[in-house]
Order: structure tokens, then C-alpha cells, then sequence
């Protein structure tokens, strides 16, 4: 079983993102950064926060699921706000998305917030709302169950460092994991958890028996060139047993966002 996990970036390199889920198809891809604007036919649209201004792929949900045309997918949002064409405002939603190969049966799920929770009406202040979604499929091939469950954790314009929304973010995604995995199978916490290495958050979610694969074995971030700021690390894998893992992989090429895919073969 081969899985994904990536923050999509908005789709902003939509031409190089596509092509690349299209010829390595994970059996289950956990993306974040998901737009989702149904009530436009409008390809790119614009993010404006200030002075941070981003392209975004205006249906991103529909591009990916188009691309992997074989796989149930599922998408989470965590606000509406607006995008922009030109001066036109254009809701949007904002959020995560799972993508599972149809061949894996999905026997338990469960959709939640870590932080705040649905924003309607406007994407609103920083830290942000945030939401996960956790998932148990059955592997037929190696007769087990595997549950995946993954987040974007929310974004403080203090920098990575530890705070109590922090904390209390990793203690939910660590309940929602719970509902969702059979401890006598292969359980898998992953993401663009917005946090150092030495974290409260990886340590919590370690101290429950999970591995961290990221920096266990030897990388040195999961970022890309894209990504100027200083500070590599953001996004984690951990999983129950390692002895599981056939190969795990931060891929640095082809650059498809800012950050690097997590890719993880059990």
C-alpha cells in the first residue's frame, strides 16, 4: 500500500502537481491546501490576505479528482471565504481532502475539527480554523486494516513555536485517530503539522508509541525551493509500527509546492 501526504499549495503549481498525481497514484493521497469553489468556471483565482497575495487552482478539489479518476474522494473544509477574480469577490471554500483507490474498502471515518470550528463566513482572524479527517480502510492483499488520519495544523503568525491551541490541536487529532484505528492494525498520523521538530505536539503523539519517520530517518525538511522563509520543517509522518514500513521517502524532485511529498509504502 503506497500513501501520499502533501499540502497542495492552492494548486498554484497546478501544470507539474497534476502530472505528477497522475503517473505516481498513491492508494490513498491525504492533500491540504485544498480550494474548492463550485460556484465558478474560472480556472485560477486570487488569495489576498494583505500583503500576502497567492494564485490559486479555483477548483483544485475538482482538478485532483479529475486526475485520479479511480479513487473516492473526500473533501473537508474548514471555511468559506472569498477569492478574487480580478475585483469580482468568488466564495470559496477552504479545507483538506482524502483520496482513496476504490479498491480499498473504507470501513470507518470520521470528520473533525482541531481547531475553532466551520467558519462561514469569512476565513476570519489567525490562527485559523482547521479541520481532519481520519479514515480505516481494509487491506485485503495483507489481510489487516490501516487507518490514515491527517490535518493542516493551524498557522500562528508568531512562528512554529509551542502553544496551548497548539497542544490542544494535537490532543483532538490524536482522538480522532483513536475513533477511527484498530490497535491491532497499522495506524498512521501524518500531515503539514506547522510545527518544529522538537514540538509538543510530535512529542505527544510519540509518547502514545508512534514513530516519526521524518526525522528518524535522517531528512533535513520538507520544504521546497519555493518556499524562501527560514525554518524546513512543517510536515510529519508517524507511524504504530515501524517494522511495517517497506520505504518512506520526503521527495525533493519534481517540485510540486512548497512543500516536498511525504510518500510511504507499507
Amino acid at each position: 500500500m503506497r500513501l501520499m501526504c502533501l499540502n497542495g499549495w492552492g494548486g498554484k503549481l497546478h501544470d507539474d502537481l497534476l502530472p505528477y498525481l497522475a503517473a505516481d497514484r498513491p492508494d490513498i493521497l491525504c492533500l491540504q491546501e485544498v480550494v474548492h469553489s463550485p460556484q465558478t468556471g474560472k480556472d485560477w483565482l486570487t488569495y489576498r490576505d494583505g500583503d500576502h497575495v497567492l494564485p490559486q487552482r479555483a477548483n483544485f478539489f475538482r482538478d485532483v479528482c479529475q486526475t485520479l479518476p479511480d479513487h473516492v474522494a473526500t473533501f473537508c473544509p474548514a471555511a468559506q471565504g472569498v477569492l478574487w477574480d480580478g475585483e469580482k469577490s468568488v466564495p470559496s471554500q477552504w479545507g483538506l481532502a482524502t483520496f482513496v483507490h476504490k479498491s480499498l474498502p473504507v470501513i470507518a471515518q470520521a470528520q473533525d475539527f482541531v481547531h475553532k470550528n466551520y467558519s462561514p463566513h469569512g476565513y476570519g482572524p489567525h490562527p485559523r480554523s482547521r479541520s481532519a479527517h481520519g479514515i480505516r480502510v481494509y487491506d485485503h492483499q495483507r489481510d489487516r486494516p490501516v487507518s490514515v488520519t491527517h490535518m493542516h495544523g493551524l498557522r500562528d503568525l508568531n512562528g512554529k513555536l509551542d502553544t496551548p491551541d497548539r497542544l490542544a490541536q494535537a490532543q483532538r487529532l490524536l482522538d480522532l485517530s483513536n475513533r477511527v484505528s484498530d490497535p491491532d492494525g497499522v495506524v498512521i498520523i501524518c500531515g503539514d503539522f506547522n510545527v518544529e521538530p522538537d514540538s509538543e505536539t510530535l512529542r505527544l503523539l510519540q509518547d502514545t508509541g508512534l514513530t516519526e519517520l521524518v526525522t528518524r530517518r535522517g531528512f533535513d525538511g520538507t520544504r521546497t525551493s519555493h518556499y524562501t522563509k527560514p525554518g524546513r520543517f512543517a510536515d510529519y509522518m508517524l507511524v504504530n509500527h515501524e517494522s511495517e514500513v517497506t520505504r518512506f521517502d520526503v521527495v525533493h524532485q519534481p517540485e510540486v509546492s512548497d512543500h516536498c511529498p511525504l510518500v510511504l509504502e507499507i
